[in-house]
């Protein structure tokens, strides 16, 4: 008899780490698709904020004027970052770009003062660039507005179809990891279908049978989901020391969002899945046993 016990712990055992393991690989992948969506989103804007328009200066703009032509600008919802170029910095970067001074053939500084703006990245579109580029063109002390059109277009619709397939993914993968998580589940509560009779023929409530298998499922969705968040984060370590910069995308609210994704999925799919399987063998008549 002692033999026999142990022997159904044992295979008890099995089946829940079984269960940890396989639902810890799924939380990943979810995981991933969460990390991944919200990473594009963040480049996205990343993208769209670096992008610069290039305003152009008179000749006979003067310092002053330009800063103050800044501090204005700044005012504007739409900008979120200026640099001031003079022309002697611009003939200083060319130089060091091209090799040679442009000025000592041409006689002059062939370059003139501009404002280099950022914008913020709800204002990186087309219809958005336009009217900012005429009021900016209306401004006396401005010559030209310049600003790449076709590469705002081109990273938005890249961006856009990123998104969908991030989105149509995750929602593929939910529906395949529930199915997964739901299996297992399931072939944990049919080997304790019996046990689960003769506690209906003693008297016992459904919800006192249902107990300690709502509580497996709450420990196995709690251990997979923090094994499942410490792959992530171990992942997430090793790309962070080969690339730092990587912060500027992945942000500590991208990590936030995924951890607490992962552990919510974690918690209602266990709970749901382990609610569904029982209430399932409840309902079963005896005959109904030996015929599954």
């Amino acid at each position: 008899m002692r033999k026999k016990k142990k022997a159904t712990r044992h295979r008890h055992g099995l089946q829940v780490v079984t269960l940890c393991i396989s639902t810890t690989m799924v939380l990943v992948l979810l995981g991933l698709v969460v990390f991944s969506v919200l990473t594009a989103h963040n480049l996205s804007n990343y993208v769209k904020e670096n992008l610069t328009v290039t305003v152009m200066l008179g000749d006979t703009v003067s310092v002053n004027d330009a800063h103050r032509l800044c501090r204005d600008l700044y005012h504007r919802p739409y900008a979120r970052n200026i640099d001031y170029v003079s022309k002697e910095q611009a003939l200083k970067e060319q130089t060091a770009a091209m090799g040679s001074d442009p000025s000592e053939f041409l006689g002059m500084n062939p370059f003139v003062a501009t404002l280099e703006l950022q914008l913020k990245s709800d204002y990186a579109n087309r219809d958005s660039l336009r009217w900012i580029a005429k009021e900016l063109a209306d401004n006396p002390k401005v010559t030209d507005v310049a600003y790449q059109e076709d590469l705002m277009d081109k990273v938005n619709l890249n961006l856009q179809k990123v998104s969908v397939v991030l989105l149509v993914l995750a929602a593929l993968l939910t529906f395949i990891s529930y199915s997964l998580i739901s299996n297992a589940v399931r072939l944990g509560v049919y080997s304790r279908r019996f046990l689960i009779h003769t506690m209906k023929l003693v008297g016992a409530s459904w919800s006192f049978i249902r107990r300690p298998f709502m509580r497996d499922g709450l420990i196995v969705g709690i251990v997979a989901a923090l094994l499942a968040c410490l792959v992530l984060g171990g992942a997430f370590w090793t790309l962070y020391r080969y690339e730092p910069n990587l912060t500027a995308v992945v942000t500590w609210q991208v990590l936030a969002i995924t951890a607490t994704s992962v552990f919510l999925f974690g918690l209602v799919i266990t709970l749901l899945c382990s609610y569904i399987s029982v209430n399932r063998f409840l309902r079963m008549r005896a005959r109904d046993l030996y015929k599954i």
